[in-house]
């Protein structure tokens, strides 16, 4: 897929000089390089001489993506490969908080009078812990991560997610960074056309990059984007409110929300998993399945299990768990999530997981002169998700919560 895609501006995004401009694009630039010149040259390098320097080593081939780690650690295509890979993801923040840290007090000034003058809710409460899971370490190698505030109503971390995420992703979530939220709303449009949520819920929204086109898609229905992260609550009621968009947030934490039982007809949530913890996920699931009205959905867009998976290619994604402290990353492939669902009162037979084609291939498909979603072209292909959905798709977990037995009668 061609990436013709720059980050679309809105009224909280800051504006950057020539220099600063240039260092982020080349951070972007640099991302891509990676992936498309230096990724392509580790299986290479494992078929042809790690695994065979292994095998003669230890008496057998390696067996799983522990086996192939300890072995390609030690080769020097590897170390360079994951050593530049860091110092981009580095770099894409540093490049990025030059131009935060010049417009800061502007930045903060403009989200209190867009937060002001917004008709939907900002609840941050007083003495809110986050949990360890994220306060702990920064996520992503993101400086001070999602929670950190150094000054009153700060917003920069928002601010540094909102335009981090589109330099890591290299422009691949589309221009408002939306495409998994635009994704699954698209999948739903397409095969439940008769879902009418009264009621939205977004888990761990951060900026509210895939919260908004829930209201696009969705516009009579009350939409509420929750993260456990201050700055980037605030950041995102006044992004929504910048582009347009208003919708309703709140410092919350997934895992014990304050909602009453019931009231929501689908919660959804977009690389929210993968950033908690073993003990954090089941209570999730839990919420979800106590905040759902009978007959709701809950649909959680992450990363594909590592059960379908070969050893090499678990080895490849699961870098980010080693170079990218993101901890939870590998350990939450290796959970059944259905048996989670199951355990957390959603019938096993209303769990699946499933693939929702991205929302920017989709476009272009349209852009080249046919309708993807009438035409099947690309609905009904074979997706195989992956980091950034390499293969077309993200890959969603979809629980539906059954009717009371009068109302379905």
């Amino acid at each position: 897929m061609l990436n013709c895609f720059q980050q679309a501006p809105h009224g909280m995004l800051p504006e950057t000089t020539h220099d600063e401009a240039s260092r982020q694009e080349f951070a972007k630039s640099l991302k891509g390089f990676i992936q498309a010149q230096l990724l392509p040259g580790l299986e290479p390098v494992y078929q042809k001489r790690v695994a065979k320097n292994f095998e003669r080593e230890n008496g057998r081939a390696p067996e799983n993506r522990h086996d192939i780690r300890k072995a390609m650690v030690r080769d020097p295509y590897f170390q360079l490969y994951a050593s530049i890979n860091r110092i981009a993801q580095e770099l894409l923040w540093e490049s990025t908080n030059v131009s935060i840290e010049r417009q800061l007090p502007e930045l903060i000034e403009k989200a209190r009078a867009y937060s002001a003058a917004s008709s939907a809710e900002l609840d941050i409460p007083g003495g809110f812990e986050p949990p360890r899971y994220v306060s702990a370490l920064d996520i992503h190698c993101m400086p001070g991560g999602y929670c950190a505030e150094v000054t009153t109503d700060d917003v920069a971390a928002g601010v540094l997610y909102d335009r981090g995420v589109y330099l890591y992703t290299m422009g691949y979530t589309g221009p408002n960074n939306d495409d998994m939220g635009r994704s699954v709303c698209n999948y739903l449009k397409r095969n439940m056309p008769d879902f009418k949520p009264r009621r939205i819920l977004d888990m761990g929204c951060t900026v509210g990059h895939s919260t908004l086109p829930y209201r696009e898609y969705f516009p009579e229905a009350e939409i509420w984007g929750i993260d456990v992260g201050a700055p980037v609550v605030r950041y995102a009621h006044a992004r929504a409110e910048a582009m347009g968009k208003p919708v309703n947030f709140a410092q919350m934490n997934a895992e014990e929300t304050r909602f009453e039982d019931g009231y929501f007809d689908l919660v959804v949530s977009h690389i929210l998993l993968h950033e908690t913890s073993g003990k954090a996920m089941p209570r999730i699931f839990n919420e979800c399945e106590r905040l759902l009205a009978p007959g709701g959905l809950m649909i959680h867009a992450d990363l594909p299990p590592f059960d379908l998976m070969d050893p090499f290619t678990q080895f490849i994604l699961d870098n980010e768990t080693w170079y990218n402290n993101e901890p939870f990353w590998g350990a939450m492939r290796d959970m059944d999530q259905i048996e989670l669902a199951e355990k957390a009162g959603f019938p096993r037979e209303q769990v699946r997981f499933d693939t929702a084609p991205m929302a920017v291939m989709e476009f272009n498909a349209q852009s080249a002169g046919y309708d993807a979603a009438s035409t099947g072209e690309v609905a009904d292909r074979d997706f195989t998700a992956g980091e950034f959905a390499p293969g077309g798709g993200w890959e969603v977990l979809i629980a539906h919560k059954p009717q009371r037995k009068h109302e379905a009668a």
